[in-house]
């Protein structure tokens, strides 16, 4: 049998021609490599016999000489029409259509194949063998690549198998790829025609799962077989886990059928049996069920919690419904409708309904409603309208099982808002509702509605068509931002709430319009001068006075339409002021510099309100005080008195410059700030006739070596007080020359995070998700997402291996000197608190956390949960407590991570209250 090695022509080289041109190209060369040439219709014996024909030199050279006969008198003849249609313009140019008849075995299309090492024809028996270690084979949408292919022009049959070193290593697989369905396998067999084929020894993988079959035989592009074969989650050649059946069907990206199924663990049988398997492959949303989990609870028994199903209503809409039975008979059902439609909104909604009943049989009813919605400015440009409610009762949150994150949650809030900006004008309208609930005090207020209308900055001076800079005069702008709103509030535990809306109602609107003049800079000088007129509508008047007879202050309302006005006038002045203090070349320390930011302005403010202001008496002692006849407005009232005077603020930044030992060149000198700012602020009325000097303002921020975040703030009262507490006209500096006042509010805060290993390595997040809602489309999450914000609140879940350790804090202080609610006195409320988190990994799998709230004022702890955790690979367990406070927990979880399984788990949680 004849066969010919083509290694030297086709090695590395892709031949984009059918099997059957390669085999006449191939053919041609060997023959005219031998001296011999044939006709056309003596081609066919080369490939259908074995019998080579004999040489007659004669008869080829006279076929020979015919031929250049012919080709001449072809190429004369072409000359003659060319010359005959140029000359003639009335003749037409025809394409005359070829129909030839092809054969029956031959392909819809062309084979492109590749042979990384050598190829090898075996013409009579109609064979391509290609070799090397990534030989491959094109035909339409399928591909195989593989040491070792075989194509048979007879059958259209390729076949490739794996090839092993001289140690039984192997050296390369097959793989073959059609459309999205790929396989890796020890042997294949498949047609090019029909797009069957029969595998050995096959992976393939559907979705998220890894199947594994002895056999696979596909049928057709969307449906195979598989033979003892096994799917997993797990990415292992030999997976930790997987179910076997002996016969399995799959189609392609949508579902998964078996017979009788099992488990197995580390390749142990597990003798628990299935008779039958459905499992769904198909990506996307589609309907059905949501399985349950089983929880315990101390009051409310057994539970079979969070049985559901999810349904497609159409393209836009879906719902989900759930619900859970507690052994002592109470309930929640709980209905989500989502909706979405592209480049126009988005939203859902979700509506909760609790009914308990505990170990003696009493029982409560509760609700919450929660409400998300979100406009796409592409619909109606201009124009958005956005949602975000959460209400219900009271008790709610303080009787949801199985979450102690939001039992802690005393806090709900809504806020709808529309808003409209004309295109071309300077108009903006924003037209909002707002809600805001105290589930520990019961109390709900409602902002309804609240209207804001803008007209941006107008500049009557200024030229349709600027040529160059503007003047100055050109710069003058006057502006109006108006605010109107409704507040009321009720008690969800008392009766008659349309009443208590009625009685509780209040209204008023604020009016600004600031003028600007923005004028040129004089050297390193900026001035702005400023016009500003407010006016302020009431609906009523409120006013204290001193009973003698009960020894106490009286109050009184006064209804009406009332209006309060003010004007200021002012001129600032602002620069920046650098200094740079440079160290040797040498040192480590190149620069330090410093930047001041100093602001100064004068105002004046007359006095349009002095008949709002009244003084009474406070107290026993008959010490008294000013009072405003708008206290407790919406708005409030203008300060008293006339204002002529000066405002003055200073800002500090320091930064410094550090050569590192580690780099080079610019690249080695790195800016390090020391502090971001230092700030001091207040002010001096000249026409006051006592308490000129205001309080100072004084702030500071900074981040200590990149690790601890610090922001202060307060406030200090440059006056001192007498015994009751009360400012006397007298400045603290009489008393204490070095002291700038006394601090009578503040707040300090600290944070910081510290962590070993890579530095660019996050460690988990800990998300407290009130509203289950996905953050970036708006629509709720579906029930793995739900699982995974539960789990994100238990970080034993997401525990991060690659950071060996670490430790995270954060401390607050507020405190704020006010006036007791007698009259007798001041006093200061303080209020501190501590969060810390942190973890340590025992072992390259085992890691160990710990989480925790401190009152520091109320001495109380808030919250403390510890985890542990092991890292499984495909598999992870966890294990959450939080063994102190009001709930209290346990839960122990081992579960697949793999979306797919995510109802295959084994958990045990438990959860203890305080009543």
């Amino acid at each position: 049998m004849p066969f010919i090695t083509m290694n030297h022509l086709y090695k590395g080289k892709a031949k984009y021609i059918s099997t059957w041109a390669s085999l006449l190209l191939l053919l041609t060369i060997t023959l005219y490599s031998n001296g011999t040439i044939f006709s056309a219709s003596q081609f066919h014996t080369y490939l259908t016999t074995d019998t080579i024909p004999k040489r007659n030199r004669a008869v080829n050279d006279d076929s020979l000489k015919l031929l250049k006969i012919k080709r001449q008198e072809l190429i004369e003849k072409a000359k003659t029409v060319r010359d005959a249609k140029i000359a003639d313009t009335s003749v037409v140019t025809k394409i005359d259509t070829v129909h030839f008849k092809t054969s029956k075995d031959s392909l819809d299309a062309p084979v492109v194949y590749h042979a990384d090492d050598s190829m090898v024809l075996d013409i009579p028996g109609k064979k391509i063998l290609l070799y090397g270690k990534t030989s491959r084979v094109q035909y339409q949408d399928n591909e195989l690549v593989a040491p070792h292919i075989e194509f048979d022009q007879r059958t259209n049959e390729v076949s490739a198998y794996l090839v092993k070193d001289s140690n039984g290593n192997v050296i390369s697989y097959p793989f073959f790829t059609q459309a999205d369905f790929k396989t890796k396998s020890d042997s294949i067999k498949f047609n090019m025609k029909s797009k069957k084929g029969i595998t050995k020894g096959t992976y393939t993988q559907q979705g998220e799962l890894f199947v594994y079959g002895e056999k696979i035989k596909k049928v057709d592009e969307a449906v195979f077989y598989a033979y003892r074969g096994r799917f997993t989650t797990c990415n292992l050649d030999t997976p930790h886990f997987a179910f076997v059946a002996k016969k399995i069907k799959f189609i392609n990206k949508k579902m998964a059928f078996t017979g009788p199924v099992h488990p197995e663990v580390e390749g142990i049988p597990i003798p628990v049996y299935l008779p039958f398997g459905i499992y769904p492959l198909k990506q996307g949303r589609h309907s059905g069920l949501l399985a349950p989990t089983f929880t315990a609870n101390e009051q409310l028994g057994l539970a079979l919690e969070g049985l559901g199903y999810y349904k497609i209503l159409s393209d836009n809409w879906d719902i989900v419904t759930r619900g859970t039975l507690y052994s002592y008979g109470g309930w929640t059902a709980n209905i989500s409708p989502r909706y979405y439609k592209r480049y126009h909104y988005q939203g859902n909604l979700s509506l909760d309904i609790q009914h308990f009943r505990d170990i003696d049989k009493s029982g409560s009813r509760s609700f919450n409603i929660r409400w998300s919605h979100s406009s796409d400015s592409k619909a109606r440009p201009g124009v958005s309208f956005n949602a975000n409610v959460n209400a219900g009762s009271s008790k709610f949150n303080s009787s949801v099982p199985n979450s102690p994150q939001r039992n802690f949650q005393n806090q709900l809030n809504s806020s709808i808002t529309y808003s409209k900006v004309w295109k071309d004008k300077p108009f903006n309208l924003t037209v909002s509702a707002n809600h805001n609930q105290n589930t520990s005090l019961k109390l709900i207020n409602l902002n309804l509605p609240d209207v804001t209308f803008n007209v941006n900055t107008l500049y009557p001076f200024r030229r349709k068509e600027a040529i160059g800079a503007y003047k100055w005069y050109e710069n003058f702008g006057i502006a109006l931002n108006t605010n109107a709103k409704s507040l009321s509030s009720f008690y969800d535990t008392s009766g008659n709430i349309f009443k208590q809306l009625v009685d509780k109602l209040q209204w008023g609107a604020n009016h600004n319009i600031p003028i600007s003049l923005s004028l040129p800079e004089i050297g390193h000088l900026q001035f702005s001068p400023s016009i500003s007129f407010q006016e302020r509508w009431y609906q009523q008047q409120f006013k204290r006075s001193w009973n003698n007879a009960a020894q106490k202050v009286d109050t009184s309302i006064k209804k009406g339409f009332y209006a309060a006005r003010e004007m200021q006038f002012g001129m600032g002045v602002s620069t920046r002021i650098f200094g740079t203090f440079g160290f040797k070349k040498n040192s480590k320390i190149q620069a330090i510099r410093h930047e001041i930011r100093p602001s100064f302005s004068i105002s004046y403010k007359p006095d349009m309100n002095a008949r709002s202001w009244y003084t009474t008496q406070i107290d026993t002692n008959k010490n008294s005080a000013r009072f405003s006849v708008y206290d407790g407005s919406i708005f409030g009232g203008f300060s008293e008195g006339k204002f002529g005077g000066m405002s003055f603020g200073i800002d500090n930044n320091i930064q410094m410059k550090v050569r590192s030992k580690k780099d080079t060149g610019e690249a080695s000198i790195k800016k390090v700030t020391l502090l971001d700012g230092l700030s001091l602020n207040g002010s001096y009325n000249f026409m006051a006739d006592s308490f000129k000097l205001s309080t100072f303002s004084v702030s500071a921020r900074t981040n200590l070596f990149e690790k601890i975040n610090i922001t202060a703030s307060g406030v200090l009262d440059p006056y001192l007080t007498n015994s009751g507490g009360d400012r006397i006209d007298k400045l603290v500096w009489s008393k204490h020359p070095l002291s700038l006042g006394k601090l009578t509010s503040g707040n300090v805060s600290i944070q910081s995070q510290f962590k070993g290993g890579d530095k660019n390595e996050k460690a988990p997040i800990i998300n407290n998700l009130q509203n289950q809602v996905n953050p970036v489309s708006g629509l709720p999450l579906n029930e793995y997402q739900q699982e995974a914000a539960y789990i994100s609140n238990n970080p034993a879940e997401f525990a991060n291996f690659n950071i060996p350790w670490s430790v995270n804090f954060s401390y607050a202080l507020n405190f704020q000197r006010q006036r007791k609610a007698d009259y007798s006195g001041f006093e200061t409320i303080f209020s501190q608190n501590l969060n810390w988190s942190g973890s340590l990994n025992l072992t390259p799998k085992w890691q160990i956390g710990l989480n925790g709230y401190y009152n520091i004022t109320e001495k109380q702890l808030g919250s403390l949960s510890m985890y542990l955790t092991r890292e499984m690979h495909c598999w992870q367990m966890a294990i959450n407590i939080s063994p102190i406070g009001k709930y209290r927990y346990f839960n122990i979880s081992i579960s697949p991570k793999s979306a797919i399984l995510r109802d295959l788990k084994i958990n045990r949680t438990r959860y203890f209250y305080d009543l």
